[in-house]
Parts: C-alpha cells; structure tokens; sequence
C-alpha cells in the first residue's frame, strides 16, 4: 500500500523550497501542494513503500498502510528518527505493541574506504577467470 500523508500533521515543512519526503523519494512521488501547502504522494500506484519518506518526517506526518499479512486489521509501523537510531514501533490489532531501535550511519556518506586492511591486488592475476578487485573495475 502506498504511503499517504495526514494532512492534520503535515506543515509542509515550514514552506521551504522542497519538503523533506520530496528530498528522500527515490522515485520522485511526493509533493507540495502550495495552495495549502501540504506534501502528498501525486502517484500512489508507483510508490514501493520504501518508507523512506515516512523516517524523515519531521512531522511524522506520513504513514504507509500495512498490508493484511503483515499488519492486518488496525495494526500499524510508525519509525520514529532520532539522532543516532530510529526506533520502530509495531502496534498489533490486538492493541500490544513491539519497539525494536536500529542504529544509523553517523559517518559522512562517501568516507568509509571498504578496501581499507585488504592486500594491495595482484595486477598479474587480473585477466584470470573469477578474479576481481576495485582497482580493475576502474580501467
């Protein structure tokens, strides 16, 4: 189901040139309305839930309706971002409720080296089947 945004809760971050969940949709989906000045979703049917619009409210003014198999009937997932983690709150439709807290990258995207300690490659091998290193996907 795609996410949907309550406009109660929605400020349409503070009229800014482009709203949180505009930023973060990877298919480009959400929208200001400025009349009212309002995000929402403008293509429901192409939206994957990803819930990445729903993370970065800071309103948490988005949600993204369950399906019956994984929250059937008045169950509900609300992520609420903090700092350093995002804390997930399951609420079953029999009202008990689930937390489980993830951390988050704390790092600037881009300065983690995933080489860094690996032996520098052999240059000799990189024609040989199967062989693959960083440095041969860069010629």
């Amino acid at each position: 189901m795609p996410s949907y945004v309550i406009t109660e809760k929605c400020d349409g971050c503070k009229a800014q040139d482009k709203t949180a969940c505009q930023y973060i949709c990877p298919n480009d989906l959400m929208t200001l309305n400025r009349d009212i000045m309002k995000a929402y979703n403008q293509e429901p049917d192409q939206c994957w839930e990803c819930y990445n619009c729903v993370k970065i409210c800071p309103q948490q003014a988005i949600e993204v309706r369950g399906y019956q198999d994984f929250n059937p009937l008045g169950g509900n997932v609300i992520p609420m971002r903090g700092t350093d983690s995002i804390m997930w709150t399951i609420k079953f439709r029999n009202g008990s409720l689930k937390r489980f807290k993830f951390p988050i990258r704390t790092t600037p995207e881009g300065s983690i080296d995933p080489y860094k300690g690996l032996p520098e490659p052999d240059y000799s091998k990189i024609k040989q089947p199967g062989y693959f290193n960083y440095e041969a996907r860069k010629q």
